[in-house]
């Protein structure tokens, strides 16, 4: 087991992890090279696994959700430049699966429905939509 730290060329450290048998494992972090946190989460064997946040170079939320085997899977929130959620997706595979809502000044304004990237049907009347998807308590 060794402890990595990379650097910028401007002396502003890269990323920070551990590696065990070759390969990254467990916690890590990645910055900019203007010193802000770029990316924070977990690898098993070299593949992205469990909670990553990244953020956006002036060190406001981008996204954030959970991996399994390098690839992204269940809920993932969305950013905008204020910093709150403005989607929220179901993710499979690294593909839209399932749904996606949309916020607007972080209200529900719509909903679509994906099935391995390919979008199925869009909402934008809300009661319709929770109606059809048994969703009565989405807010």
């Amino acid at each position: 087991m060794e402890y990595w730290k990379n650097y910028y060329n401007n002396g502003n450290i890269k990323s920070e992890g551990l590696f065990i048998n070759g390969q990254q494992d467990g916690f890590w972090s990645y910055y900019f090279d203007n010193g802000k946190q770029e990316k924070t989460g977990f690898y098993k064997s070299g593949l992205e696994t469990k909670y990553w946040t990244f953020y956006k170079n002036n060190g406001t939320k981008e996204k954030e959700g959970h991996f399994v085997n390098g690839k992204k899977v269940d809920w993932w929130l969305f950013y905008n430049n204020m910093n709150k959620v403005n989607r929220k997706c179901q993710l499979k595979n690294n593909q839209k699966n399932g749904y996606c809502l949309m916020y607007k000044n972080e209200k529900l304004v719509s909903a679509s429905k994906f099935s391995e990237g390919k979008k199925i049907k869009t909402w934008t009347d809300l009661a319709a939509f929770k109606k059809e998807n048994k969703l009565s308590d989405l807010k």
